[in-house]
């Protein structure tokens, strides 16, 4: 019986075995892929914080002689931080608009039947096809008749909308029964306060899934602010770090710190949102 009982148990250590490899390797290639996305961050604020550094020579994993010295000369060399109030001005209305007009077209497209409805949401996805270098002479030439160049409105202009925000709220509605609507109707509710009291609250996930795309593209935009804003007082984060960059020379020292710099709000908003943005993603079905 003792016999049995072995031989019945043997063929499991097999598998067991192997699949414990199999782990291990898996994790061994996570953890090198893990380590080579982590590396250029890691450079730049090593060399943020090597003085007179450059980017050619030996290279150095631990700098001998930390210093501050790029960042406080980012501060008060550059007037580095008006540049980033810009750059958090533009992406927090950018992000705040696209949060509204997503949300209530999605609303539109998802719950009011009309004649249309899915030509006109098809065609309105279809400019997602179009880029913006495209549409940057048109567009500049739009605000300079209207008087907006070189100014916030001017920039924030062309981003109010988004038509990725649409689909992303409008496929995050979709998932939302149909019941909820009916049984607040019959307590007397219209649509703005189904929208406001039924569909957002279940669509929490996509809205910050939403928002934190919309901050990161406003937050990295380099094209369109470097057309639009002329003077160095309206100046974006991505446009004054391509300044520091001399035609000769060029201080990498303090280009990596004012990087480490722009680097930070979009970590930390990534890792508030981090929960939401998973949620978000799976149920919407985006892959």
């Amino acid at each position: 019986m003792a016999e049995t009982t072995l031989t019945r148990r043997r063929p499991r250590t097999g598998p067991r075995t192997r699949w414990s490899a199999r782990s291990i390797i898996l994790h061994v290639v996570i953890a090198l892929g893990a380590l080579a996305m982590f590396f250029p961050f890691y450079w730049t604020l090593i060399t943020s914080l090597s003085p007179g550094t450059g980017l050619s020579g030996t290279p150095s994993f631990f700098p001998a002689n930390p210093s501050l010295d790029a960042y406080l000369r980012l501060f008060t060399d550059v007037p580095f931080a008006r540049v980033v109030g810009n750059s958090l001005l533009l992406a927090v209305i950018t992000t705040l608009a696209q949060l509204f007009t997503s949300a209530t077209a999605a609303y539109v497209f998802s719950r009011l039947p009309f004649p249309g409805r899915g030509v006109v949401f098809g065609i309105y996805l279809a400019t997602m096809m179009i880029p913006l270098q495209v549409l940057v002479v048109p567009l500049f030439a739009q605000l300079r008749t209207w008087g907006l160049v070189d100014t916030y409105f001017g920039a924030v202009l062309p981003t109010l909308a988004a038509a990725f925000g649409v689909f992303l709220l409008r496929q995050a509605m979709n998932q939302v029964p149909i019941q909820l609507d009916e049984a607040a109707s019959l307590d007397g509710a219209g649509h703005f306060r189904i929208f406001w009291g039924v569909i957002l609250p279940n669509i929490r996930p996509a809205l910050a899934t939403l928002a934190v795309f919309a901050f990161m593209g406003s937050w990295n935009s380099f094209l369109w602010p470097l057309v639009v804003l002329r003077s160095p007082e309206v100046q974006t984060l991505p446009v004054a770090l391509a300044g520091l960059q001399g035609q000769y020379t060029t201080q990498w020292d303090i280009v990596m710190a004012g990087s480490v710099v722009s680097i930070l709000p979009m970590l930390a908003l990534y890792l508030f949102a981090q929960k939401y943005i998973i949620q978000g993603v799976a149920n919407t079905g985006l892959k």
